[in-house]
């Protein structure tokens, strides 16, 4: 049940927010291992009936999915939600030593393992000098706006060396829902950032994915 003031949409939108900022800090471990070797290889915005945030998990040149593992982490604590940091957290820990999880929280999306994870049995990994600092230096480079992004950014996952998909929530009422963005590294940065809003309502570029739960359509920006 919603809280007592909130709609189900108000609540929905929460969940989007908490996505996107989740998304903004865990990009660092892309490229700097967010436990050992262990590398973020996507964020996943959950399906909408579940308020929760999936984290996928890999070595850094890791694409095939028998080589990833992806987590689910509930992103409600009672009235509160979970931190990005407290999702950075619960992954730490989770992925480290050997668990084991009962049969109900062992799927698979995608392609991939999928855990879900139960944080009331799991001490999230402290809070390291590196993140703060991370944490302190974006604050600095990237402050707030007033204005919201057109289109925010709310997951991603790599499919290949030359496909990223990103997991976009556009304003445009036509949009319902997530759509995925698929581009090509390396391509004209620049100009596909400056034009990316416009492009999610192209039909002509745009299909479904039935493997993938997280995105309503799939747009083909590969050949932009």
């Amino acid at each position: 049940m919603p809280e007592l003031g909130k709609s189900v949409t108000d609540e929905h939108e929460e969940i989007v927010e908490q996505q996107a900022d989740i998304t903004g800090l865990l990009l660092h471990h892309v490229y700097a291992p967010l436990i050992e070797d262990q590398h973020v290889r996507g964020v996943l915005p959950a399906p909408p009936t579940r308020d929760a945030v999936r984290v996928v998990l890999g070595d850094r040149d890791a694409y095939a999915t028998d080589r990833l593992t992806a987590y689910e982490i509930p992103l409600r604590v009672d009235d509160e939600l979970r931190t990005p940091h407290d999702v950075a957290g619960l992954l730490r820990t989770v992925h480290t030593g050997t668990h084991i999880y009962p049969g109900d929280k062992v799927g698979s999306v995608m392609g991939m393992t999928l855990i879900t994870v139960d944080p009331t049995t799991v001490d999230p990994a402290p809070f390291t000098h590196d993140d703060w600092t991370l944490t302190l230096l974006r604050c600095l480079t990237t402050p707030s706006t007033e204005e919201s992004p057109e289109a925010r950014l709310c997951g991603f996952l790599f499919l290949a060396p030359d496909r990223l998909r990103l997991y976009l929530d556009s304003s445009e009422e036509a949009l319902p829902g997530m759509t995925a963005a698929d581009v090509r590294p390396g391509g004209a940065l620049t100009a596909l950032l400056a034009a990316l809003p416009s492009l999610l309502d192209e039909q002509w570029l745009t299909t479904t994915d039935a493997d993938d739960p997280h995105c309503s359509r799939v747009v083909d920006l590969t050949d932009w």
